[in-house]
């Protein structure tokens, strides 16, 4: 039986925060590997038909995951993850930025703090992801950008991946 839901997002912003929550029919161990994988990141991170490109990926607390979301001109927009608390199948937690191709932040682009949990759920895995602005106006920024459809885009591109393994 699928559990697979469409993403619930609750936009917070009074208090700085978006919370994304989504099932998926596939076991903690699985998802977890999804998300924390550079080449599994790569197949599914970017919303189509845009695919994310790993320069650098250190899956650890002070560890960095360097990346390009790479558009179909072959444009490139550049992020970085920095890695501040790993909880093993339960948890990760990191900072979220824009930055250029050697990994420099960029000051003018918004950056947030992530908390990513990983919740078993019968058969299945529930992934809440809670996203922390860390100034006013970042998050109201990133939904202008159009964060919640990409992300929503990305979660189904994760989605296919897992199928995929199950076939």
């Amino acid at each position: 039986m699928a559990v697979t839901t469409e993403a619930q997002v609750k936009k917070d912003l009074a208090n700085k925060k978006i919370t994304v929550k989504r099932h998926f029919d596939a076991a903690p161990q699985q998802v977890w590997d999804a998300w924390t994988n550079s080449k599994i990141l790569d197949r599914w991170w970017a919303p189509k038909p845009w695919k994310a490109e790993t320069k650098k990926f250190d899956f650890k607390v002070g560890g960095t995951w360097l990346y390009a979301m790479v558009g179909p001109k072959n444009e490139k927009h550049w992020a970085r993850v920095d890695y501040t608390k790993i909880d093993s199948l339960k948890s990760f937690d990191g900072t979220d930025s824009f930055a250029d191709e050697n990994g420099v932040k960029s000051k003018d682009m918004p950056e947030t703090n992530w908390h990513v949990e990983f919740n078993k759920a019968g058969s299945a895995t529930e992934v809440v992801v809670e996203l922390t602005a860390t100034k006013p106006g970042t998050l109201e920024k990133l939904l202008e950008m159009g964060f919640e459809e990409g992300f929503k885009l990305g979660l189904d591109n994760l989605e296919e991946y897992l199928e995929s393994q199950r076939a």
